[in-house]
């Protein structure tokens, strides 16, 4: 169950006492909103560019490896990869002619467009690669023509919660995910 933040402990500590049930809190989440687009300060090496079918191996191994560090069990990676790959959703950091980042957006819906995946394989981290990768994918979805752009980040990785605020993103509001047994 995803609830907002501020509600989530004492909905928890609630539904316990009346089921029985016992609840643990997990991810705690932060929705950010783009105000205005700012570029990194100190822009990486390399460039970015849309990913191609030929990427997909690649692409596969790196969702995979995203929601293992996110302790997320998504669905069908493959099937969630083609599609971002047909919509032009997915872009790539070049370092040197070698991806060394991604991220992935949505398709537009309701006027809006979220970043939904940003991964740098952790010995390519520390390069500023994630900052490019993600102004560009950003970039990319305000040339759509939405009216918003949103992501969301796990609050305990105070990297990206600086990045996307050096990007221009604002703070909407904070998740908690709670489970509960059966």
């Amino acid at each position: 169950m995803n609830l907002l933040a501020d509600v989530a402990d004492d909905f928890a500590a609630a539904w316990q006492r009346r089921t029985g049930a016992i609840a643990t809190i997990g991810r705690r989440t932060r929705l950010y909103r783009l105000e205005t687009l700012i570029s990194p300060v100190t822009p990486p090496h390399g460039k970015p560019r849309p990913a191609h079918p030929d990427d997909r191996a690649l692409l596969i191994r790196w969702v995979s490896a995203f929601h293992h560090e996110i302790g997320e069990r998504p669905g069908d990676i493959a099937a969630i990869t083609d599609d971002r790959l047909a919509s032009g959703g997915i872009t790539l950091w070049e370092d040197d002619g070698e991806p060394v980042s991604m991220a992935i957006r949505s398709r537009p819906a309701s006027a809006m467009i979220r970043v939904q995946i940003v991964y740098t394989p952790p010995e390519l981290r520390g390069h500023g690669y994630a900052a490019g990768a993600t102004f560009s994918a950003t970039r990319a979805a305000l040339a759509t023509g939405v009216r918003d752009v949103v992501l969301n980040t796990d609050l305990a990785n105070p990297t990206s919660n600086r990045l996307y605020s050096r990007l221009g993103y604002q703070p909407v509001e904070d998740r908690t995910v709670v489970e509960f047994s059966s």
